[in-house]
């Protein structure tokens, strides 16, 4: 135990060149050199040597490079993700945006979620974890963002509940969208409940623009961006 506690302090002194939570982060990836979960590990530390493989992810974090991205998964909300390197890392900040959604319907159940910038699958699978009745929908403009959200899907067990769809140019699938009317026949298949966006500030400033046209009759629009996060909902 004491040379598990050295060894965190070690890693703890070289992770502060490059980490504000060092210490968290050593934990993780001894955690994950000796392949079991930060609770154990603090809880109930095993009775033997600290493995080399620790060492070695210590340099990639020193580097600079995601914790997520050494350990391949990150938790979050009420679920645990894969993810790797062309993915984006799981924000804990964006739990806020599943909490605001679940405030919101409180007892009705949205039926079907659209997940615009879905990386991994990060915020429609946590939110079908909450909905288990709904469906969603994630696109994305980066295959291999896809082929994490597909695994995560399947991993937790969501498979026919969820679809992926790639888009080359998301800026013209915007323009499509705003020149449809609200759920005439031809949008009715667009239209969700519940919509969770990931673009960028400008983007989701002009989605959040655009909503009351887009989603008055369809749903609510709830935008994952510091900017627009608490004000730019539509009206549902």
């Amino acid at each position: 135990m004491k040379h598990i506690a050295r060894a965190l302090g070690d890693a703890v002194r070289q992770l502060q060149k490059a980490s504000d939570t060092a210490r968290l982060d050593a934990e993780l990836l001894m955690a994950e050199a000796f392949h079991i979960d930060r609770d154990k590990l603090i809880l109930s530390p095993p009775d033997r040597e600290v493995p080399l493989r620790f060492w070695s992810m210590v340099e990639r974090r020193v580097a600079g490079e995601p914790v997520a991205y050494i350990t391949g998964r990150r938790a979050f909300w009420n679920i645990e993700l894969h993810v790797g390197p062309g993915a984006l890392v799981p924000r804990p900040d964006s739990e806020v945006l599943i909490a605001s959604a679940v405030e919101h319907f409180d007892r009705n159940a949205p039926a079907r979620i659209l997940d615009l910038g879905t990386g991994p699958g990060t915020l429609l699978l946590a939110a079908l974890d909450v909905w288990p009745n709904a469906t969603g929908l994630g696109t994305d403009l980066s295959r291999q963002a896809l082929s994490y959200a597909s695994a995560n899907a399947r991993r937790l067990e969501f498979e026919g509940r969820f679809g992926l769809a790639m888009l080359r140019d998301q800026r013209w699938q915007l323009r499509q969208k705003q020149q449809r009317r609200p759920c005439d026949p031809v949008a009715k298949t667009h239209c969700h409940r519940l919509s969770i966006t990931r673009l960028g500030s400008a983007q989701a400033s002009a989605w959040a623009n655009s909503a009351p046209e887009v989603w008055r009759d369809c749903g609510r629009l709830f935008p994952d961006s510091p900017k627009t996060r608490s004000s730019s909902f539509t009206n549902r």
